[in-house]
């Protein structure tokens, strides 16, 4: 599990390996993550846009941005938290993303960034 904690907002993050398979003639691997986002301040908050570096070890970094996650902005309340679950396909069995959620609190209207921690893809069989 990979943790980051960023103005009271914790973000939370656990990887799992999917497979492989073939599309146009290429192996790509599939890659699914679970993110955790728990509340810790004293305000209820708001996602309202995410920000995505992903790394591949066979191709440039690719960046990307939207609003919400899973097409929602969830409100989370103090003590509270968000669970939700994404994919990332690769070309190699090996890479990595990192980023930030774009937030508000709903206490004082000011925006602020919350880090998205660093966490890895790794195949089984990639590993020594």
């Amino acid at each position: 599990m990979f943790t980051q904690i960023t103005k009271g907002i914790k973000v939370s993050v656990k990887t799992n390996f999917e497979g492989t398979f073939f599309k146009n003639y290429k192996v790509h691997y599939a890659f699914g993550y679970t993110v955790t986002i728990e509340n810790q301040s004293k305000f209820p908050v708001q996602l309202l846009a995410r920000h995505w570096d992903i790394f591949d070890s066979l191709k440039e970094m690719e960046t990307v941005d939207g609003e919400g996650v899973i097409g929602r902005k969830p409100v989370i309340q103090p003590g509270k938290s968000h669970t939700y679950s994404s994919g990332c396909l690769l070309a190699s069995p090996i890479g990595a993303m990192m980023g930030y959620y774009h937030m508000v609190n709903l206490g004082n209207s000011e925006d602020f960034e919350v880090e998205i921690p660093l966490f890895k893809f790794a195949a089984p069989f990639a590993i020594n």
